[in-house]
């Protein structure tokens, strides 16, 4: 008799012997959602043409796919697999180290005591203009493997230590040519306006209308950003300029994001809101106000741990607060020379924990599923789903709570993207 046969699809590789397998399925995160990390025990994923077949019970799995004397099988040792960690909020290219304000931060100096003497940004702004372009290059490739290590596959560069218009467009043409050069995914994102140059510090709105007529027409002509990105902060960019740059943006087709409520509460959760921004990132100050616009807006708040706890602030985003009122949240490193200067989004776990009040399971989403959605990329990567993209972390842990709890080591055991392993930590010992 005749009859129709559906043919399984073929998995060029299987990770099995997993112990829990958190897929953080299920789209953005909000409220409790945020809760839900997918948990599945004793699991496996299924692999083909860079992307997830089908993950979940071994069993399942394992039915529901071919295999072959081809097939590469990686044996998780009942250890722990998460997506790999996406970062969407860093500054990791640019020249030089700032390690010698560390001593001023001891003083009593703060960031914007520092910055208006010349130091902080404008300082990194000096030494990246004066570096040459296989300098940035080799830097920025150490910090990423370094990230790659730790079990970040996603990262996302902002510009911004240009501050003209022809080194924020080398800064952005760095990244296009290092996503060729290395295996971490980029994203990249124009912030001109991450302070004001000293060539215009007695001239503010003159640099403003240099971002807007100059420099953003010229980064969406050549395609070199996805995002667009202001400072909006006392003492660098005003909510007003801050709107007239993000608008600008909007005109030449990038999408805004924004730094709003660091040091004080400045309106910029408000603004982000207004203008439909992808993210607004820090939010140490958001307002009561700031909070409920971004519910209502969609807006992914980003938080910034690491930040906080280097700026030895005792004053961190209100994450529960956030949370309860129905925003997405997410965490990232704001890996970067003088307030953040880490590269392991890992290391952030436990401070997520301690600090923000977070479950593991909602830094988890937080670092995956909502981090993508920061960079418009939640349909594509950031969960273990079928049609998903293949990136995945092999960590050197018997569950979800253990990341958490062990701090200042490297749990990664090995590192999968796009379907390619790519990076190797320690011998797994669960």
């Amino acid at each position: 008799m005749g009859g129709v046969y559906i043919l399984q699809p073929y998995a060029e590789m299987v990770v099995h012997n997993i112990g829990v397998l958190a897929t953080c399925a299920g789209g953005i995160k909000k409220g409790r959602d945020m809760l839900d990390a997918g948990l599945v025990e004793g699991a496996a994923v299924a692999v083909s043409g860079g992307r997830i077949l089908a993950a979940g019970r071994e069993d399942e799995v394992k039915g529901a796919v071919r295999t072959d004397g081809r097939t590469k099988f990686i044996d998780a040792m009942g250890c722990l697999v998460t997506p790999g960690l996406v970062d969407c909020h860093t500054h990791m290219l640019h020249a030089g180290s700032r390690e010698k304000e560390l001593a001023w931060k001891l003083e009593g100096k703060s960031y914007l005591e520092i910055l208006s003497a010349g130091g902080g940004i404008l300082s990194t702004v000096r030494e990246t203009r004066r570096a040459g372009d296989e300098i940035l290059l080799m830097q920025t490739k150490k910090r990423l493997a370094r990230a790659l290590a730790h079990g970040t596959t996603t990262v996302e560069i902002k510009s911004g230590y240009g501050l003209s218009v022809e080194e924020e467009l080398r800064a952005l043409r760095l990244v296009r040519r290092l996503q060729r050069e290395q295996p971490v995914e980029l994203v990249p994102t124009f912030l001109g306006a991450h302070a004001v140059p000293e060539e215009c510090k007695n001239e503010p709105d003159r640099y403003v209308d240099l971002v807007c007529r100059e420099m953003i027409p010229r980064v969406a002509r050549e395609k070199l950003a996805l995002f667009n990105d202001v400072f909006c902060e006392e003492g660098v960019f005003t909510v007003d300029q801050s709107r007239s740059i993000l608008q600008a943006g909007l005109a030449h087709g990038l999408r805004p994001k924004i730094h709003a409520d660091e040091m004080a509460g400045s309106g910029g959760a408000e603004l982000a809101a207004e203008v439909g921004a992808v993210s607004a990132d820090h939010l140490l100050h958001v307002s009561p106000r700031g909070v409920r616009a971004l519910a209502a807006s969609g807006t992914v708040a980003v938080l910034l741990p690491g930040t906080a706890y280097y700026l030895a602030s005792g004053h961190y985003a209100p994450a529960r607060a956030l949370i309860e009122a129905g925003v997405p949240v997410a965490v990232a490193s704001d890996a970067n020379p003088g307030s953040c200067p880490t590269e392991a989004l890992q290391s952030l776990f436990n401070m997520a924990c301690l600090y923000l009040r977070l479950r593991p399971a909602e830094v988890l989403n937080a670092m995956t599923v909502n981090a993508a959605a920061a960079l418009g990329l939640v349909g594509r990567l950031g969960s273990l789903e079928p049609g998903r993209q293949a990136d995945l972390v092999i960590w050197d842990a018997p569950n979800l709570d253990y990341p958490a709890y062990h701090f200042g080591v490297n749990l990664v055991r090995q590192v999968i993207k796009t379907g390619q392993i790519i990076g190797r930590g320690e011998e797994c010992a669960c």
